[in-house]
């Protein structure tokens, strides 16, 4: 097979009969190394030029005007370089290794490029395509559960979110109603690692009172996606709060596809209070979800189960059990709503549990 390569010409000082020459205005071939394609320079324009000019090619030394001396009297030098072949745009996936560095300017999860990964069979989706330098699927670059984290964000990117969780008691646990807002920024860094900040506020209907907070939140995924089953993560949040004891909460986030639409999260919490009562809590949730609408709609089905004990009283648990459904819908391709209102099972359970999420991604 005969391939014509683009070449660049580079001249200095170029002797005008060399130009007018025959031989170089016709064609100029390169042999090619062994394996490779033919290369070939055609030279139309050249030959224009030559046709133009007013000697032949056999111009005699003696007959040029003084301006072709001074050309004769400069070393001359004709170098052909290949041009570097630019790649064709294509709707295709580009065959990107998972792992390497985000290019330069960001892109938003939506803009990024589905990569190829070798093994991953193709989805119909494209939420489920595998984007950025990890590899992960494009549904885990924004928030799917509200009560259930999966994975990093891609590194790159910057979303901002508000949320709201109303725990609804029993009479017989004061009967009022606990409100928690936060407003948090993401940050997703290079090496699988994420970066969240909060401002808290916690609001009690019983005394009517309001107490502020915040939060620091760094997640870190052990592998690109895919490497690892469930490819686990490894989250540290520390929480300092107003006229009550600072806590830290230490998670590991597992999350995965079960078949093509089908999405699912776990984690298994700790959280520990720093002084006072010492509280632990003990937690797992768990989510999962259907595609209805390629990255519009999303149904599923969350629960939350927690025990907690108090210093003095270890083993004495006080536990809570939390199920519903959830929904995601994105209005806008930047923009997510999440909510997700759990009921509340068993006497020690409140009798509801609702949050409700949006994010917003720059």
């Amino acid at each position: 097979m005969n391939t014509t390569t683009p070449l660049r010409v580079v001249a200095s000082c170029l002797p005008l009969p060399l130009l007018l020459s025959s031989a170089a205005l016709a064609r100029v071939e390169m042999k090619p190394a062994p394996g490779s394609a033919n290369l070939a320079l055609a030279a139309p324009d050249l030959a224009r030029g030559a046709a133009a000019a007013p000697f032949s090619s056999n111009t005699d030394m003696d007959e040029m005007s003084d301006d072709s001396e001074r050309m004769l009297a400069c070393s001359a030098s004709l170098t052909l370089e290949p041009i570097a072949a630019q790649p064709a745009e294509s709707s295709n996936a580009a065959t990107v290794e998972p792992g390497a560095p985000v290019q330069a300017g960001r892109a938003r999860s939506w803009e990024l490029p589905p990569v190829v990964v070798e093994g991953e069979p193709a989805s119909s989706l494209r939420e489920e395509d595998r984007i950025g330098p990890y590899g992960q699927p494009r549904w885990t670059a924004t928030r799917r559960f509200p009560s259930t984290r999966v994975d990093v964000i891609p590194e790159g990117k910057v979303e901002v979110e508000g949320w709201a969780r109303a725990t609804v008691k029993r009479s017989d646990q004061g009967g009022e109603t606990d409100w928690r807002f936060l407003q948090e920024v993401e940050f997703g860094l290079p090496y699988r690692f994420q970066v969240d900040l909060y401002l808290r506020q916690d609001y009690d209907t019983g005394p009517d009172e309001t107490l502020w907070g915040g939060q620091f939140e760094v997640r870190w995924a052990l592998a690109d996606w895919g490497k690892l089953p469930g490819n686990p993560t490894l989250y540290f949040e520390y929480i300092t709060l107003e006229d009550r004891p600072d806590k830290i909460e230490p998670k590991v986030l597992l999350g995965g596809e079960i078949a093509e639409g089908w999405h699912w999260g776990t984690n298994f919490i700790f959280e520990y209070e720093l002084s006072g009562g010492r509280e632990c809590e003990y937690s797992v949730s768990a989510a999962l979800s259907r595609t209805i609408i390629d990255e519009v709609l999303s149904l599923g089905v969350e629960t939350v189960f927690a025990a907690t004990d108090v210093k003095g009283a270890r083993g004495d648990f006080e536990t809570s059990f939390v199920i519903g459904p959830s929904l995601q819908w994105r209005p806008v391709q930047n923009a997510t709503v999440n909510i997700a209102p759990l009921i509340g099972i068993g006497n020690e359970s409140p009798i509801a549990q609702i949050y409700f999420n949006i994010g917003w991604e720059f």
